[in-house]
């Protein structure tokens, strides 16, 4: 061995991604993982996945089962573990170091995938095992795991010519990284501006917005100072409570203008390039539009069933929007604004409107809202519905101090998961909120328990304050928790099928549906607790609360659908339509009546659910899909009279929970509530159903 060899063979052991965790349930170190290990360790994960595969692919015995599919399960666990750490780091805690190795890996990593999900040989071996799968004696698990490696494969484009397959992989390298620019451009337009608060810039501002806005001052080295930030748990709140119109203008604007303001972070010409190569993509594998390659695959199946649900909620919310719009301009002409209702005042006048009919403020409910005690809200829920227990871990390394852990038990009083909060905003975290997972659940090879994350961008109290969440984040909250149950609690053999890894149009179920039970008052009463007093949610203040939730339900639709038929727009319509990108927002808002007042909840060149990436492409209607499900699945514990029923509740745990991806969702959707979702459901939900008067 030369002495270069050696060196390496030295760093190589010494990389802790490379080793064998010896930390608390084999937890990531974190504080030893520095950004230069990456590179090798992807090296050798690369690597040594390309052998297994290619042990799989040569090998001489005919296929089955066991010697391709669950082989195909086994290989790669180095890479997962690489990724899964990696990726944590680049939405959760990033450097310039690791968006510099992101800019590397994410060309490299489909440069790893083209060949194996596009060999030939391979494939034969799976579709031959499909071809005869009915006399295989395979369980439901296995049979769902082998139908839906086949399609993965298949829609990888495993059965094409050597030149179509050729240019799929430079296709699919060029998205990675085009992908990965859009998501380093929107955080950079979230880095680089904030607006500092001087006294006299915070009229009608509550005092616990102000101590966030200086503890955001804080985290970026302001001290002294209060700033708003492109945050969305900072900027909603200003729009909504500043009484400076010139200043919520300014706000709003840099808002919307991520990514669109012709600097080095702007993503117009990116998003041309991705919709130019997604067409080619789909043209390949011999579909008409990206969206009908994206759908075949979803519960919804086709452009023409999501369009029609798109629609049926669009009409009742436009036209509620437009009845709420008039009493906002009536309101501001009754207190003497001589100015036309406009985008960045809406949330401030609905506020206003919202007291004065509902006789209710966030900014009232909000001090009882402790994120700790919401916290505790969630996991109490997740107990008396699933009998898992929570208790808080110190010993496990974590990626930022402001991480916490816990671990999860099952009923049985066994390990089941450990479960990482990390909920602040800060600049080296992407803003939105998620689900992910260091690891996942499976029974291959042993019990495997899963590591579960939630990343939230909550604003966090000032001087040792506890942080106060509006309604809005207190959802958000359950929302992500809901999804990490869904990772939790998985019960499946196969990691393919673990958790999360169930159709887009389904995965947002389980977490929407968690939701309700933030809202509903056998909760509240018990955990929204005054942050100074202690004191319990009065009544009258909890009675209002829950009357006012449906109002300004018209803007909120409005706000989703009109994003969701921009997305499914951008990917029915030729490429060349969309080559001027804000031409062509323009004219699909105008297509479809877009109030002036109201903007798309995510504008094209910060919507990063469908362009840092292709998981939501086409699929960004799944929210509102799944909502017509969580809606309706809901109903069954309040037709039980329990919202914690415990037969009602072990059903949605067997069917929907545990299951991961190893039924079909509508055989798992049935089996749930004994019957197909009732679509007004969701209408009833959001108040949609009445007329606009009537509310």
């Amino acid at each position: 061995m030369s002495e270069t060899s050696a060196e390496a063979e030295i760093q190589l052991s010494a990389n802790p991604l490379l080793k064998a965790w010896q930390t608390p349930l084999e937890t990531p170190p974190f504080a030893e993982i520095k950004p230069e290990h990456f590179l090798p360790a992807f090296e050798q994960a690369f690597a040594d996945h390309s052998a297994e595969v290619a042990a799989i692919t040569h090998d001489p015995a005919l296929p089955d089962f066991d010697n391709t599919v669950t082989a195909l399960e086994r290989s790669g666990k180095l890479l997962s573990k690489v990724s899964a750490v990696f990726y944590d780091l680049v939405s959760a805690h990033s450097s310039p170091a690791i968006l510099e190795i992101d800019k590397e890996v994410s060309p490299r990593m489909a440069r790893h995938w083209n060949p194996i999900m596009m060999n030939a040989v391979l494939f034969g071996r799976i579709a031959m095992l499909h071809e005869k799968r009915a006399s295989l004696g395979l369980t439901g698990e296995q049979m769902r795991l082998l139908e839906r490696t086949y399609t993965r494969f298949h829609r990888s484009g495993a059965g094409l010519d050597d030149a179509a397959k050729a240019r799929m992989a430079e296709i699919n390298e060029r998205l990675a990284h085009l992908g990965t620019s859009f998501s380093h451009h929107l955080l950079g337009d979230e880095q680089e501006w904030s607006m500092e608060l001087g006294e006299g810039d915070r009229a009608g501002l509550s005092d616990t917005f102000v101590a966030a806005a200086k503890a955001a001052a804080d985290e970026r080295g302001m001290g002294g100072k209060a700033i708003v930030t492109l945050s969305r748990s900072s900027v909603e709140p200003f729009l909504q409570s500043s009484s400076r119109r010139d200043l919520r203008e300014k706000v709003y604007k840099a808002f919307t203008a991520r990514g669109d303001n012709g600097n080095a972070n702007d993503n117009n010409a990116t998003i041309v390039e991705i919709l130019r190569l997604r067409e080619e993509t789909a043209k390949i594998l011999g579909f008409p539009t990206y969206a009908a390659y994206r759908l075949e695959d979803s519960m919804a199946k086709t452009p023409e069933a999501v369009r029609g649900l798109l629609e049926r909620v669009w009409k009742p919310a436009r036209a509620r929007a437009l009845a709420d719009r008039d009493a906002l301009q009536a309101l501001i002409t009754e207190e003497g604004g001589n100015f036309t209702l406009a985008a960045w005042d809406w949330r401030y006048y609905a506020e206003k409107l919202r007291q004065a009919k509902a006789n209710f403020d966030d900014s009232a409910i909000k001090p009882y809202l402790v994120l700790d005690h919401m916290i505790e809200a969630a996991f109490d829920c997740a107990t008396r519905l699933f009998g898992v227990t929570f208790e808080e871990r110190k010993d496990v390394p974590v990626w930022h101090p402001d991480v916490r852990v816990w671990e999860v038990k099952g009923r049985d009083g066994q390990h089941k998961a450990l479960f990482y909060g990390d909920y602040f905003a800060r600049p080296s975290k992407r803003s939105g909120a998620w689900m992910t997972s260091l690891r996942d659940q499976q029974k291959l090879d042993g019990d495997v328990a899963p590591l579960v994350i939630n990343v939230c961008n909550f604003a966090k109290g000032a001087d040792g304050a506890p942080a106060l969440l509006s309604p809005d984040d207190a959802r958000t909250l359950f929302h992500e928790f809901g999804h990490g149950l869904h990772g939790m609690l998985s019960d499946v053999t196969y990691p393919s099928l673990s958790g999360t890894s169930v159709f887009t149009d389904f995965v947002e179920l389980p977490s929407q549906l968690y939701e309700h039970w933030q809202e509903r008052p056998e909760v509240l009463q018990r955990f929204a607790r005054h942050y100074q007093t202690g004191e319990a949610l009065p009544d009258d203040l909890l009675k209002r609360f829950l009357a006012a939730r449906k109002f300004n339900q018209g803007f909120a639709t409005v706000e989703f659908v009109s994003s969701a038929l921009v997305d499914l727009e951008f990917h029915t319509q030729p490429a060349a339509a969309s080559w001027d990108v804000r031409a062509f927002e323009q004219k699909e808002l105008e297509k479809i009546g877009m109030p002036a007042e109201i903007s798309l909840r995510h504008r094209p060149t910060q919507f990063g659910h469908i362009f840092s990436g292709d998981h939501y492409a086409s699929g960004y209607y799944s929210y509102m899909w799944s909502e017509v499900m969580d809606a309706d699945a809901f109903g069954a514990f309040e037709e039980a009279g329990d919202i914690f029923d415990p037969a009602t509740a072990k059903r949605l745990h067997d069917d929907i929970y545990s299951s991961g991806g190893s039924r079909d969702p509508e055989e798992a959707y049935v089996a749930f509530r004994g019957r197909e979702p009732e679509p007004d459901a969701l209408l009833r939900r959001r108040g949609l159903l009445e007329t606009p008067e009537a509310a």
